[in-house]
């Protein structure tokens, strides 16, 4: 209740409010309580449908916590499909524990009105767009407006539980030997079918039971993610920036791909951190610098780029299902100073690569204008800048650049356009 009550009253990113559960439960406990957490978020917008229709009048502000207990409640019933009794005597026991016993019997009425009419809910998704597809009206009409064919093939993947996908370290072992690593310790995989280094699990477990994960022979990094490194094509020797790294998987991924001159930036300097642990792990070295990717006067020493990696903030609409917080916390004006600041780090990157040399621009966003629109802006204002078309067997060709879509694949929702700066080196 906690979590929930930091993310959707507090608005805290469930990243930073799942430390309680890390530090406070052992670990069969934390599973239950990251599933119970995770799927409100997922479903929220359908149960607080649900609740509408079965309140006469909502809670008072002060009674969130009541709210929140409900919401838990009827996703037990409805996606975990736990006990009737065991679900109604829980929610009953913990209001009465947060000294609210005057709710006691509402609580027990509206659940068990619920329960006997199981047909309500069927009926909510049929009055309410926002309930059957369980996300912000805002969101549900842009995907709609970018994507007017694929709004099913969007919002369904964004509702399900993600898969948990591998990284392949090269260096240190072939990907068919790991796969009979993981074979030997009971753990099924199965390889993308063009990411050359990415294999999903059939069922995801942590990573301290994960065999070669210490030994820095595997990381966890999406599929759609791990086309990154090929796009960019950074070759040995290169000079090459990453942008905006933290916490550092294509970076190291990129590493994992060729001895390259690397650097990477971040204006976060915890998530920096995060970075060089994973370098360390992997036995992998970056020059590592904590700047303003918008002001990069004040870091950058001159030299140029043979290869810049712009892995842009965004409004992460294509990782939904991974992060499902997105759907209550990023708000519609948020897309107004995160376009101003793309195109910013765009236009700052371009300035630090070589004539010949290359740009990847990379979201995980599916909408237009945090990605084909912005290249568009770009490609407008700079004359030396001409795009290399990516011709791929995944995703949709847009005006300009590639997207993927959640569940592309089995993958997250990632956009990538390849840009290339003209000069004497051409």
């Amino acid at each position: 209740m906690t979590v929930l009550e930091d993310v959707l009253v507090q608005g805290r990113s469930l990243a930073t409010a799942r430390v309680l559960i890390d530090e406070r439960l052992d670990p069969r406990e934390r599973a239950l309580a990251m599933e119970l957490v995770n799927g409100v978020l997922r479903w929220r917008f359908r149960l607080d449908a649900l609740l509408s229709g079965m309140m006469k009048r909502p809670l008072r502000k002060k009674d969130m916590d009541l709210h929140l207990l409900l919401m838990v409640a009827l996703y037990e019933l409805v996606e975990l499909r736990t006990p009737d009794y065991a679900v109604v005597n829980e929610a009953v026991a913990r209001t009465r524990q947060r000294g609210k016993k005057w709710a006691a019997a509402m609580v027990n009425a509206v659940l068990r009105n619920f329960i006997r009419d199981p047909g309500r809910l069927q009926t909510t998704l049929e009055q309410d767009l926002v309930a059957r597809y369980a996300h912000p009206r805002w969101l549900i009409e842009a995907f709609s407006r970018d994507w007017p064919d694929a709004i099913e093939r969007i919002v369904a993947p964004n509702n399900q539980r993600p898969p948990m996908w591998l990284r392949v370290n090269r260096r240190r072992i072939s990907v068919e030997a790991c796969t009979q690593q993981l074979a030997a310790a009971q753990v099924t995989a199965t390889r993308h079918p063009l990411a050359e280094t990415a294999l999903r699990l059939d069922s995801a477990l942590d990573v301290s039971r994960l065999p070669g994960f210490e030994e820095g022979q595997v990381s966890v990094q999406d599929a759609s993610a791990q086309l990154a490194a090929g796009l960019l094509g950074a070759a040995e020797t290169d000079r090459v920036l990453d942008v905006c790294a933290a916490p550092g998987g294509k970076t190291c991924h990129v590493l994992e791909s060729a001895d390259v001159d690397m650097t990477a930036v971040d204006i976060d300097s915890p998530r920096m951190e995060k970075i060089q642990q994973n370098l360390d792990r992997l036995g992998l070295n970056a020059r590592l610098i904590v700047g303003d990717a918008t002001d990069i006067d004040s870091w950058w020493d001159g030299r140029l780029f043979d290869r810049i990696l712009v892995d842009a903030p965004c409004s992460a609409s294509g990782v939904i299902r991974r992060h499902p917080d997105i759907k209550s916390l990023r708000q519609p004006d948020d897309l107004a100073s995160l376009t101003g600041v793309q195109q910013q780090i765009l236009r700052q990157s371009w300035r630090m690569l070589k004539p010949g040399g290359l740009l990847l621009y990379v979201t995980c966003s599916i909408l237009r204008q945090e990605n084909e629109r912005q290249i568009e802006r770009l490609l407008s204002k700079q004359s030396d800048a001409r795009e290399l078309r990516i011709d791929a067997g995944w995703g949709l060709a847009c005006r300009h650049g590639r997207q993927l879509l959640p569940g592309d694949m089995d993958g997250d929702g990632f956009y990538y356009a390849r840009l290339k700066k003209q000069g004497i080196d051409t």
